[in-house]
């Protein structure tokens, strides 16, 4: 009988520690949610920019916001000056650069994803600058956005026409530059064709030359070595392409005249 007593007392020993021990454990351990931080130029519409209110927005902006909802991660918006991307990207601040980034020029410098546009670049001018051809803008005050493909090609690769302006005009921005040009400030605007589409919609009296400065695609940009990232990331916009959600953006009438130049691969 003590020993039948003694064993049952151990059972019920057993029963409470392990009774203790299941209402100490938290039902569902919490998960762990990755936070997509998207770097991009803080005032490059269609494709991104910052209102003064704080909110968010642009092309480029709503395809992150959906490739991170497709994959289950937090985004975060880390909007930028142009001229800081790189040392945004390089101090962990961002995960990307995703804001109209040109790959011609930058192949070796960044984990690129597969390209989503082909752009080209232009000169913008008022129709009755008299401004028609290149040759044209010998004598004249050229603008163009610091840090970009066009500030690139006119400060090296075709140097030889910039030598012939009056001067190039370097701005923070180029919905400034273009307000100049408005203005009378300067007679021109080296800028994408897409950028410069959405500036002069709505507007009359400003066009393009018919010659290019050269064409360009756009990616989005990972640190080297972030393969995997980037991977995910061209898998989602794949899948997004697929199921129409891009499409879907597309018809945002702000994005209008960017639609043509949008295609992925």
């Amino acid at each position: 009988m003590k020993k039948i007593i003694t064993l049952l007392m151990a059972a019920c020993m057993i029963f409470a520690l392990c009774a203790c021990g299941s209402a100490a454990a938290p039902a569902s351990a919490p998960k762990e949610t990755f936070t997509f931080k998207h770097g991009f130029d803080l005032d490059y519409p269609p494709y991104s920019y910052l209102s003064d209110d704080g909110s968010v927005g642009g092309f480029d902006v709503e395809v992150c916001q959906a490739v991170c909802k497709s994959l289950g991660w937090e985004y975060e918006a880390v909007p930028f000056n142009w001229d800081s991307k790189d040392a945004e990207l390089q101090a962990g601040s961002c995960d990307c650069i995703w804001s109209g980034f040109t790959v011609e020029g930058r192949e070796d410098d960044y984990c690129w994803s597969e390209p989503y546009s082909v752009n080209s670049q232009m000169i913008l001018v008022a129709d009755d600058s008299g401004i028609k051809t290149l040759d044209d803008l010998a004598g004249k005050v050229v603008g163009v956005q610091t840090a970009t493909s066009a500030y690139t090609l006119l400060t090296e690769d075709r140097a030889d026409l910039t030598d012939t302006f009056a001067s190039l005009e370097v701005y923070e921005t180029y919905p400034i530059a273009f307000q100049d040009l408005k203005a009378g400030g300067i007679d021109a605007i080296a800028v994408d064709a897409t950028l410069g589409s959405f500036l002069i919609s709505g507007e009359t009296g400003y066009s393009f030359l018919e010659e290019s400065l050269g064409d360009e695609t756009y990616a989005v940009g990972f640190r080297i070595g972030d393969d995997a990232l980037r991977d995910q990331v061209n898998d989602a916009l794949k899948a997004l392409w697929a199921d129409g959600t891009i499409a879907k953006i597309l018809e945002n009438e702000d994005y209008a005249e960017i639609a043509d130049y949008i295609s992925l691969g």
